[in-house]
C-alpha cells in the first residue's frame, strides 16, 4: 500500500521540528519520519542556555521533547523510523521506510549533520560531561578552566580562539607538527596567550568517571605518553552531513553538504533543505530552527503554486 502524504519532512532535529509546527499552522498535515534517533545532536546536549525564550537551563532532550509536543500539537504525525529509500525523480515524489511507501509533492530534508568523534570508549561515556564538539554550544560552561581542543584546521583554530574569551587556559592538540588552518587564523592562534599547543600528539584517554579530569596523550614521533589535567575537551575534528541518502537525487558538495538554489530549494522539484543537512558553518539550534520555518514556507508556497 502506498500512502499519500501533504508534505514529508525527514528528521526531527530543531530544522525538521520547526517545519512541521510552521506546515501545520499553514493547513497542511506534515509528516515527520524522525529517525530511530529522534531530536538530532541537541539529544546529547546536557544544558542549553543560548535558546531564545528560556532564562533556566534547559535540558537538551527536554527542548526536544517540547518541540515534538509542539510540532503534534499542530497535527504532525511522527513516525520514529528512519528513511530507507527516496526517489524524487518520481512524480509524485516517493519515500519508503522499510517496507512502506509514501507518495507527496513536497519534502523538506532536514536530517541534519553528525560530528566526527575520536572513537574512544572513554569519550563517548563523558560526552555532555566535559566532552563536546561545540565551543559556541557549551563554552561558557567552561568559563575560567582549563580546556582541551583536538584538531588543527580551520574549525579547531576558531573553537580554541572562541574558548580562550572564556577559559583560563586553551591546549590545542594536533597529531601533526603545524596547523593545517588559515594562515591569519593560524596567526592569531599563536599570537593568544592563552592558547597553548601540543604537538604530533593523539587523545588515547579522556580521564575521569562522572566529569572530565583529564586526558592521556600519546606523542605519535617518540610514543611517549602523558596526562594532562582539564575540565572540558573539545572534539574539532569535522562533521558528517546525514545526507547519503539523497547523494544521487539532490545537488551536493564535495562535502557531502545539500547545495540551496533560493534560500531553500534544492535541484529537485518540490524538495527543500533546512539545518545542518546544508549549513556547515553555524550550526546552531535557533539556526536551524529558522532555517526549518523558511523550508516550511517555501514548501507552503509550492503547493500553493501547483
Amino acid at each position: 500500500m502506498t500512502e499519500n502524504k501533504d508534505v514529508i519532512i525527514i528528521g526531527s532535529g530543531p530544522a525538521g521540528l520547526t517545519a512541521a509546527i510552521y506546515i501545520g499552522r499553514g493547513g497542511y498535515d506534515p509528516f515527520v519520519i524522525g529517525g530511530f534517533e529522534f531530536g538530532g545532536q541537541l539529544m546529547t546536549s546536557s544544558e542549553v542556555e543560548n535558546y531564545p525564550g528560556f532564562v533556566e537551563k534547559l535540558e537538551g532532550p527536554d527542548l526536544m521533547d517540547r518541540m515534538r509536543k509542539q510540532a503534534e500539537k499542530f497535527g504532525a504525525e511522527i513516525l520514529d523510523e528512519d528513511a530507507t529509500m527516496v526517489d524524487f525523480r518520481a512524480k509524485p515524489l516517493r519515500v519508503a521506510v522499510g517496507d512502506r511507501e509514501f507518495t507527496t509533492r513536497t519534502v523538506i530534508i532536514a536530517t541534519g549533520a553528525s560530528p566526527k568523534w575520536l572513537g574512544l570508549e572513554s569519550e563517548q561515556r563523558l560526552r555532555g560531561r566535559g566532552v563536546s564538539a561545540c565551543a559556541t554550544c557549551d563554552g561558557f560552561f567552561f568559563k575560567d578552566q582549563k580546556v582541551m581542543v583536538v584538531g588543527g584546521g580551520d574549525w579547531a583554530i576558531e573553537e580554541a580562539l572562541f574558548l580562550s574569551r572564556l577559559a583560563e587556559t586553551v591546549t590545542l592538540i594536533h597529531r601533526r607538527d603545524q596547523l593545517r588552518g588559515e594562515k591569519i587564523m593560524q596567526d592569531r592562534a599563536f599570537a593568544n596567550e592563552r592558547i597553548r599547543f601540543l604537538w604530533d600528539s593523539v587523545v588515547e584517554e579522556v580521564i575521569g568517571e562522572d566529569r572530565v579530569e583529564g586526558v592521556r596523550v600519546r606523542n605519535v614521533k617518540t610514543g611517549e605518553t602523558s596526562v594532562h589535567d582539564c575540565q572540558g575537551v573539545f572534539i574539532a575534528i569535522g562533521h558528517r552531513p546525514n545526507t547519503d541518502l539523497f547523494r544521487r537525487q539532490v545537488d551536493v558538495d564535495d562535502a557531502g553538504y545539500i547545495k540551496r538554489y533560493d534560500e531553500t530549494r534544492t535541484s529537485a522539484k518540490g524538495v527543500f533543505v533546512a539545518g545542518d543537512a546544508y549549513d556547515f558553518l553555524y550550526r546552531q539550534a535557533v539556526t536551524a530552527a529558522a532555517s526549518g520555518c523558511k523550508a516550511a514556507i517555501d514548501a507552503i508556497k509550492h503547493l500553493e503554486g501547483e
